[in-house]
C-alpha cells in the first residue's frame, strides 16, 4: 500500500471520529433546544387560556381623553393598578375598597416605565357620586368604572387599561419567584391575609421575605403613614419584577402565570399584554421611576384625610402627560366639567 493510501485511510478514520464528536455534542444541544421550544410553547398556550379567562371586554373601547383607541405595539400608554382587600374571609368583594392604588406610564420610544403611588386616603373628588372623599372609596362605589374616572380626573391623563388584583396574586406571585429581598425599615407585627392579628413578626433589616411576609410589609402603616406604605409597595414591586426578569426565575413562569391569573381582572386582552414583553426583555436596565403624591395630613372633623399639594400635583400631571407625549389641552374640555362639577359641591 502506497503512503498516499495510508495517509487518505488515516484521514479518513479521523473524519469519522470528528463526526461522531459532533454527534455527541450536537445530540445534547438538539435535545436542549426542543426542549426551550417545547416549554416556551407550553407557556405562551397557558399564559393564552389564563390570561384570556381574567379578560374582562367592558365595551370601554377608549378612555373619553383619547381622540382615539391606542396600540400598545406602537403607542406610549398607560395602566392602572388596582390592588383591592377583598377575600373569602371577608366576604367582601362587591364593596371592597383599593387598598393599593398606582398608575404606571409606558414610553414606548426609551422602554421607561414611571410608576405613581396613589395614597389610599387622598382626599379628591369623586365624579360617581359629586363630591370629594378618600379616593379609595370609589371602588366601593362604583368598581373599576368610578375609580378610573376618579384617577384620570385626578392625575389628568387617559387611564388606557386596568389591572385589578386581589391579596391572594401578591402573596402567590412572591412565593412563584422564591420571595423577594428587601429592606425591612423597622420591627412589626402585622395580621395575615386570613386576619390573624400578629401573625407575621418582622426584624429590621435587608431580607428575604415569602409572599405572606412580602404583603405584610406592603400593608402596614402603624409605625408611619400612607406615603411611606406607598413606597414599600413600590420597591417590593420593583423587587418582583427585577427577579422574574432574571435568568433564574425562567422556569417558575408557570407558577407566575396562574399565580397573576388566577387573581387578576383585566380589560386588556392577551395580544395586547405581548406588547408589553419588550419592556421585560431589557431586565434590570429598564428605566424604571416610582413617584409619590406629596401632601399633609388632613382631618376636618372625624375622618383622616391625606391633603394633596397641589403644586407637587400640576408637577406630578406634567411629567406623566410628557412621558405618554400628550397635551393637557386636548382634556381641557373634560377637565373644566370636571371641575365645575366640583365646584358645585363646594
Amino acid at each position: 500500500m502506497s503512503n498516499k493510501d495510508t495517509h487518505s485511510r488515516i484521514v479518513r478514520r479521523k473524519k469519522r471520529r470528528l463526526r461522531k464528536r459532533a454527534y455527541f455534542i450536537l445530540i445534547p444541544v438538539i435535545v436542549a433546544f426542543l426542549g426551550v421550544i417545547s416549554y416556551a410553547s407550553y407557556l405562551y398556550i397557558k399564559a393564552d387560556s389564563v390570561f384570556s379567562d381574567a379578560y374582562d371586554k367592558d365595551g370601554r373601547e377608549k378612555s373619553e381623553l383619547r381622540e382615539s383607541a391606542v396600540d400598545p405595539k406602537v403607542d406610549n400608554v398607560s395602566v392602572l393598578i388596582m390592588g383591592v382587600d377583598a377575600s373569602n374571609v371577608r366576604k367582601n368583594a362587591d364593596s371592597s375598597r383599593t387598598d393599593t392604588l398606582m398608575v404606571a406610564t409606558l414610553n414606548k420610544d426609551d422602554k421607561s416605565v414611571k410608576l405613581v403611588s396613589i395614597p389610599r386616603d387622598s382626599y379628591v373628588y369623586i365624579p360617581e357620586v359629586g363630591y370629594k372623599t378618600k379616593i379609595n372609596h370609589a371602588h366601593a362605589y362604583g368598581g373599576e368604572d368610578a375609580t378610573i374616572e376618579t384617577v384620570e380626573n385626578l392625575l389628568e391623563i387617559p387611564i388606557d387599561y386596568y389591572v385589578k388584583v386581589n391579596f391572594e396574586a401578591f402573596i402567590d406571585v412572591v412565593d412563584a419567584v422564591d420571595g423577594v429581598t428587601v429592606d425591612v425599615p423597622y420591627e412589626l407585627r402585622e395580621q395575615n391575609s386570613k386576619d390573624k392579628a400578629g401573625a407575621i413578626h418582622l426584624l429590621p433589616g435587608e431580607q428575604q421575605l415569602d409572599g405572606e411576609e412580602a404583603l405584610a410589609l406592603a400593608r402596614t402603616r402603624k409605625l408611619d403613614n400612607d406615603i411611606e406604605r406607598g413606597k414599600r409597595q413600590q420597591a417590593i414591586i420593583e423587587a418582583i419584577i427585577s427577579k422574574a426578569v432574571s435568568l433564574n426565575s425562567i422556569l417558575k413562569y408557570d407558577n407566575i402565570i396562574e399565580a397573576v391569573g388566577d387573581n387578576m381582572k383585566t380589560n386588556m386582552s392577551f395580544s395586547e399584554m405581548k406588547s408589553f414583553i419588550s419592556y421585560g426583555t431589557k431586565g434590570k436596565n429598564l428605566d424604571f421611576e416610582t413617584i409619590t403624591l406629596e401632601g399633609n395630613d388632613y382631618q376636618p372633623g372625624k375622618t383622616y384625610y391625606w391633603q394633596l399639594d397641589e403644586v407637587a400635583l400640576n408637577e406630578t400631571r406634567q411629567t406623566l402627560q410628557q412621558h405618554l407625549d400628550i397635551s393637557s389641552s386636548n382634556m381641557a374640555s373634560e377637565q373644566t366639567i370636571n371641575a365645575e362639577g366640583e365646584q358645585s359641591t363646594n
